[in-house]
């Protein structure tokens, strides 16, 4: 469900942003109360009244489990081993535990205690399926769970600590029966493992996972603050790129016969590209690809002398598209040219027009704590460079970030298949008014997530790209047909 053209239909689309700044998606969308609401920042009480009615009848529509945005994660399960059989795998296991659970079971009745303990287990074992990750075990209030088993991802870390950062904001939203607010503590750790083998009987069978991984996990989990997530060295490694951090040093923890490091998840980090991100330490020297490069190179010469080319460079994983295009960009840089990198995301794939909203959002320097004013200035900035009509596409582009237009700019009128039409048409004049300045170097790396918006546009400026000095990159893996 694209929770964003949910919103555009209901004529609520300033609060995407901030839905999609939440997270809010299918799954969490029909859980949604009128205090979350406010919490998003719906202030007016008819618009809270509209999405709790739209809401309701989305219920009745369709089930509450409707799939979440993240498509990737519903793939078939692969078989598990054989019955009693062990194996080893680099394993990232996720501990959650309740803040405070055993005095709140001291205060409350048992029967509420248990609402809040399955209330919990509820919107934490939605979060962690949703990003692909499987429960375990639950342990009174603790929850342990793995990912990379028994179906692994490519950026199982990644998956692990976004999931992590959800969860503690949706055990936020319960309460207490004295509307005291309730929290949890997270702690993630990455290691070896033997996992796999069948103990105990009947019920409480269970699959093991032998390693000091989870108990690790467990010890972070204990060194979070409420509402806090903490990882280990191994997981910090392979997804420091990714996401912001506070250094809390190194902590003895029992069972540990050194002393280990710890670090607080602050929030995600805002980068041009996953290539970027998972390669924050530097990268060793390019060697080869020479043919690639060159053919690149010329390619560029043609666009620069007014005829556009597209180029596609196909691979599986890890074979070296992205690290073409960075040589490329490298080979560029005495060059005066605009550069556009638009980067697809597996979390996104369902997300009108995200790899767009990503870098305009970059291009224009726009930060989520930023007034509407403050934005809306360093939007006419950005487009001040590429538009003849800076007042007549601010509004198109304002809705598409959720940012409301105020009394400086009407409010858009028009129909939905209309107004995305328009849009699509400033976002293709965009990239040929650029053009009209300086050559464009348009990159758009990992096509095979793309949303089926961004494809529409795709397709439009590379129909349009000819007589444009545009050099048109597109990276994809082999699974991925391009029109």
């Amino acid at each position: 469900m694209d929770v964003g053209a949910w919103l555009q239909e209901l004529g609520l689309e300033r609060y995407e942003r901030s839905f999609r700044e939440n997270e809010i998606d299918a799954r969490s969308l029909p859980h949604l109360t009128a205090e979350d609401l406010k919490e998003l920042g719906v202030t007016l009480v008819g618009h809270r009244r509209l999405l709790l009615d739209a809401i309701a009848a989305l219920g009745k529509a369709q089930p509450v489990t409707a799939a979440p945005e993240r498509t990737d994660t519903q793939e078939q399960q692969p078989a598990r081993s054989p019955k009693g059989e062990a194996e080893r795998r680099q394993l990232t296991v996720l501990f959650c535990d309740l803040v405070g659970s055993t005095a709140l079971a001291a205060r409350l009745d048992p029967e509420d205690m248990g609402a809040i303990i399955r209330a919990y287990h509820s919107r934490s074992t939605d979060v962690i399926r949703s990003w692909g990750g499987h429960v375990a075990k639950y342990m009174g209030d603790g929850i342990l769970s793995y990912f990379g088993f028994p179906q692994a991802h490519e950026d199982d870390v990644e998956r692990a600590i976004r999931a992590g950062l959800a969860l503690i904001h949706s055990v936020a939203g319960l309460r207490t029966p004295f509307d005291e607010p309730v929290g949890a503590r997270v702690g993630i750790s990455t290691g070896l493992v033997v996992v796999g083998e069948l103990i105990g009987e009947g019920a409480a069978q269970e699959e093991s996972v032998v390693g000091e991984t989870p108990n690790l996990a467990a010890r972070l989990q204990a060194l979070a603050q409420p509402n806090a997530v903490v990882i280990g060295p191994t997981t910090h490694q392979l997804a420091s790129g990714f996401f912001e951090y506070a250094d809390l040093g190194s902590h003895e923890l029992q069972g540990f016969s050194g002393p280990i490091r710890a670090w607080q998840v602050i929030g995600t980090t805002r980068t041009e590209s996953r290539f970027e991100a998972a390669h924050e330490a530097g990268l060793t020297p390019f060697v080869g690809r020479e043919q690639e490069i060159s053919l690149l190179m010329d390619r560029w010469r043609y666009a620069t002398e007014g005829e556009g080319q597209v180029v596609l460079i196909s691979a599986d994983a890890g074979m070296g598209k992205s690290r073409i295009t960075q040589t490329l960009r490298e080979h560029l840089a005495g060059e005066q040219h605009t550069r556009l990198r638009y980067q697809c995301s597996p979390h996104h794939r369902n997300s009108t027009l995200y790899p767009i909203i990503d870098q305009l959002e970059r291009a224009a320097g726009i930060e989520p704590q930023d007034a509407t004013d403050s934005t809306l200035d360093k939007l006419e900035t950005v487009l001040a460079q590429s538009a003849t009509n800076v007042a007549g596409v601010v509004p198109l582009l304002a809705a598409l970030l959720s940012v409301p237009s105020g009394t400086r700019y009407p409010p858009v009128d028009l129909s939905t298949p209309r107004q995305k039409e328009r849009l699509l048409e400033v976002l293709v004049d965009q990239v040929a008014g650029l053009a009209a300045h300086r050559p464009v170097l348009f990159i758009f790396e990992d096509a095979h997530w793309i949303d089926p918006t961004s494809l529409e546009l795709l397709d439009q400026i590379v129909d349009r790209v000819q007589k444009l000095r545009v050099l048109v990159v597109v990276t994809f893996r082999p699974e991925f047909a391009p029109p």
